[in-house]
């Protein structure tokens, strides 16, 4: 059946854009030239297609909305509130202020009905891709009946600019994935001019290459039925992704800015918001206005939702399945995991993405819903889940993805599945190449999804590759996010509690930093390690015959060379107690009683080796200690030689305790 608006929908869509250019306007600050373009796309989807229930902003098969160009938040602040999500007047009244519900981008962890955050441009375009990739692997398992909903994401110029969404769109193409929609608000205009100033390729043949649908609305300001023609026309074809190309003008009325990039990233000023509200047909004089009739004409999508959501409450407890998908969406971390571990002993030697490799299993085992995958290296990584299947365009069946060469995208699809919910998901890469995908990293500890990052070949005790492969400076940067909790293991068994750790953590990212070299089980880890490292850090072999003269603090590989430094000094009558502190995160976190325990303030004599840059390890080391890294970049030769070479060694210990204990003695 034909869709033919009347004037009430254009009352909705005005009203839209009028809640827009008060709440910036009243915070000074904002981006309105979206809101006033975009807001007809936005009402077809909300109003005609879009499946949600504001009493319930989490049900399971809820449509995804993603606003991909953050910068036009209050487009979706203006839609929450209208369809009756918990998002009252008040709130878009404070708009960009300290304490409010609708910051300048959005934000999914503070407003209801947001799905993701978004912000840096391109990122949403892959976290809508993740969730479609959620939605297929879990229809997969489950069934249309439980799981059968659509991702819809609101792309920007500036979005597909950036290379992530090119790596986003790829993979989506090539998976098929038929139930993702891109509605692009093609205006011509970015931040500093009309985009013919940099971005002049054909976008269409672009995505059509990608294997994407392609449909235009040639008239986005105002032709609402040729909108919703076309999403229709997108969600009909479920073998390819679309992208609906919405040709639109910024900032849609404003007499002096619309269609320039002066409506993009500032208020238009109060006369200029007067003189566009009369345009719009709206009264000048009221601010933060909704007509009643407007309200009622939003209550029909959302009783719509809510009748939707009802039925498939009905099908759930009319499943055999509802305990099992139950359990998907509640994820619990089985008491027994740690039973079910592998464990090493003394004279066995192997590297921590191997023993990491033989976790998973376990791990993956014991959680059905952990799924994952690695940037075309899981030969290297050892995180393909045995016998689990691998996803292919179209069959949805295994647990395992190949995200192929693109970091990027795979660090924000992973974001997607996280925000999707059902599936818990991991991904990996090289420790180098961590950099391709720091930004969705930032934003999954900004958002405290429980995201595992498998990152390998962790230090120059790579070797031979050379410096664009040995990473240095990564560990110190990714300590460096809020919220990432960074767990580099130094044998085997450290490894294996690293998972379980990382499988248990709900409150935010962690990231699993394994070396290429084998590493020698050591004594001790098997016994403490399971216990110890949860807390971040803890005392792996104490002083022999008393209070300890000095620490010695370690991670990774460089933790065996502390146990030998210990043995050595013990020789010369020096005490030395070896700590392990493979999440120094999770330390900084423990009760100040326990600090203390682990490192006594009243040994100020305390060395500490990694083999990466020293930033940030003087908090441990104190005024008085010594940090043992590499502040430079690595170079080509052999992992043993490298390390000696650049000071990764026992005797760097050995001199670096004795010259201070000499001190304090002397």
């Amino acid at each position: 059946m034909s869709y033919r608006p009347d004037d009430l929908d254009l009352l909705a869509v005005n009203t839209i854009r009028g809640l827009a250019i008060d709440a910036i306007e009243k915070a000074r600050s904002g981006h309105p030239g979206l809101p006033l373009g975009a807001a007809p796309m936005a009402y077809v989807l909300w109003q005609r297609h879009l499946r949600f229930d504001p009493s319930d902003p989490e049900w399971p098969d809820r449509d995804r909305f993603v606003l991909s160009a953050g910068h036009g938040s209050m487009l979706l602040y203006a839609l929450l509130h209208l369809y009756g999500f918990d998002l009252p007047l008040e709130e878009l009244e404070r708009f960009r202020q300290w304490g409010s519900r609708t910051p300048g981008h959005p934000e999914r962890h503070l407003t209801p009905g947001v799905e993701a955050t978004t912000g840096p441009l391109g990122q949403g375009t892959a976290v809508a891709a993740g969730m479609a990739v959620a939605e297929a692997m879990l229809r997969a398992r489950f069934g249309p009946a439980l799981v059968g909903h659509r991702t819809y994401a609101l792309v920007s110029d500036g979005d597909l600019m950036e290379g992530i969404s090119s790596e986003a769109a790829s993979l989506a193409g090539h998976l098929r994935l038929g139930r993702l929609i891109y509605l692009y608000d093609s205006n011509g205009i970015s931040l500093d001019g009309p985009t013919s100033m940099t971005f002049t390729e054909d976008v269409s043949a672009r995505y059509r290459a990608y294997g994407w649908q392609v449909l235009e609305v040639a008239d986005g300001d105002g032709d609402l039925a040729a909108i919703d023609r076309a999403i229709t026309e997108a969600e009909e074809d479920e073998e390819r992704p679309s992208l609906i190309v919405v040709h639109t003008t910024i900032g849609f009325g404003s007499p002096h800015k619309a269609g320039t990039h002066a409506a993009h990233g500032s208020p238009l000023g109060e006369e200029e918001a007067r003189l566009t509200k009369a345009a719009l047909g709206l009264d000048p004089d009221r601010r933060f206005a909704v007509p009643d009739e407007v309200r009622s004409r939003c209550a029909e999508a959302a009783e719509r939702g809510r009748r939707a959501h009802a039925a498939w409450r009905e099908r759930l407890e009319r499943s055999e399945r509802r305990e099992e998908f139950r359990r998907f969406l509640e994820q619990p971390a089985p008491v027994e995991l740690a039973e079910r571990l592998p464990r090493w002993r003394v004279g066995e030697s192997l590297a921590t993405r191997a023993a990491a490799g033989k976790a998973l299993q376990a791990v993956a085992a014991a959680l059905p819903w952990l799924v994952g995958g690695d940037a075309d290296l899981s030969g290297s990584t050892k995180t393909e889940i045995a016998g689990a299947g691998w996803v292919a365009p179209g069959e949805w069946e295994g647990r395992n993805v190949h995200f192929g060469v693109r970091e990027h995208a795979m660090g924000a699809i992973a974001n997607g599945l996280a925000y999707h919910g059902g599936l818990r998901p991991f991904v990996a890469t090289f420790l180098a190449f961590s950099d391709y995908m720091r930004p969705p990293v930032r934003l999954a500890a900004l958002d405290r999804l429980p995201v595992v990052y498998v990152w390998t070949h962790d230090s120059i005790g790579v070797g031979e590759d050379g410096p664009t492969h040995q990473p240095v400076e990564q560990i110190a940067a990714l300590r460096a996010i809020p919220g990432l909790h960074v767990v580099r293991p130094g044998d085997p068994n450290e490894a294996a509690a690293a998972w379980l750790y990382a499988a248990r953590r709900t409150d935010g990212p962690t990231a699993l930093v394994l070396s290429r070299q084998k590493l020698p089980v050591l004594e001790g880890t098997l016994e403490r390690a399971s216990q110890g490292l949860p807390r971040g850090a803890y005392v792996l072999a104490e002083a022999e015959g008393g209070t300890p003269d000095a620490i010695v603090i370690a991670t990774g590989s460089e933790l065996q060379l502390a146990l030998a430094a210990r043995t050595s000094l013990a020789a010369e009558g020096i005490r030395v107690r070896v700590v392990s502190m493979p999440c120094a995160e999770a330390f900084e976190e423990q009760e100040d009683a326990y600090r203390k325990e682990v490192l006594p303030p009243a040994v100020t004599a305390r060395v500490v080796i990694e083999a990466g840059r020293s930033l940030g390890w003087h908090r441990w080391a104190g005024d008085r200690g010594v940090v043992i890294g590499v502040d430079r970049f690595g170079a080509s030769a052999p992992g043993p030689v490298v390390m000696e070479k650049l000071g990764i060694t026992e005797k760097a210990v050995v001199e670096s305790v004795r010259s201070l204990v000499a001190g304090a003695r002397g």
